[in-house]
């Protein structure tokens, strides 16, 4: 395993919540000329968040909240919006798509989706998926959690049923 973008961004924040002067910003730099990505050690990204592609061209605001087990593509934006107050929040277990613009003081549900190259500028409830320039509401799923379970692949596997003998009728019922 390699230096991904997220790796490097994990030992700068914990390192700027220790109090070390220089380093975090030393870290954020690397992970600019090796992903092409800004990553503030300020961001708060939580528990098992995943970057794709290790990170390639991912921008984060650094006010932004990122909340546990999201995933963002490469090339992926989350910012503000100039003349506007605040960064995104974003929910848990998200997934966000390739090119998606996530901009201004705006709420990301738990378990949405948003598709790529979406530019997403107001709330999106949980569950849904949006897609589109401005973004859309294209589906609100009434149960995200099995939904997600079964994209992701955590669901057990389907046992395929048992299929029974149907008997064959006897050489000579069918002489008949």
């Amino acid at each position: 395993m390699g230096f991904d973008a997220m790796m490097l961004y994990r030992l700068a924040h914990g390192l700027k919540q220790r109090g070390v002067p220089l380093l975090p910003a030393v870290l954020r730099k690397a992970i600019y000329y090796l992903h092409s990505s800004y990553i503030p050690e300020d961001a708060e990204l939580g528990e098992g968040t995943q970057l794709g592609y290790g990170g390639i061209g991912v921008v984060i605001h650094k006010a932004a909240k990122v909340g546990r087990h999201v995933l963002i593509s490469q090339q992926v934006t989350i910012g503000g919006r100039s003349g506007l107050e605040g960064a995104p929040v974003i929910g848990d277990y998200v997934r966000i798509g390739a090119g998606a613009k996530v901009l201004g003081n705006i709420q990301v549900g738990d378990f949405a989706v948003i598709g790529a190259n979406a530019v997403v500028v107001k709330d999106v409830p949980a569950g849904a998926v949006v897609a589109g320039v401005p973004a859309k509401v294209i589906r609100q799923d009434p149960d995200p959690l099995t939904t997600y379970q079964r994209e992701m692949g955590l669901l057990p596997a389907r046992t395929p049923p048992k299929l029974t003998q149907v008997p064959r009728p006897s050489a000579q019922a069918s002489a008949r």
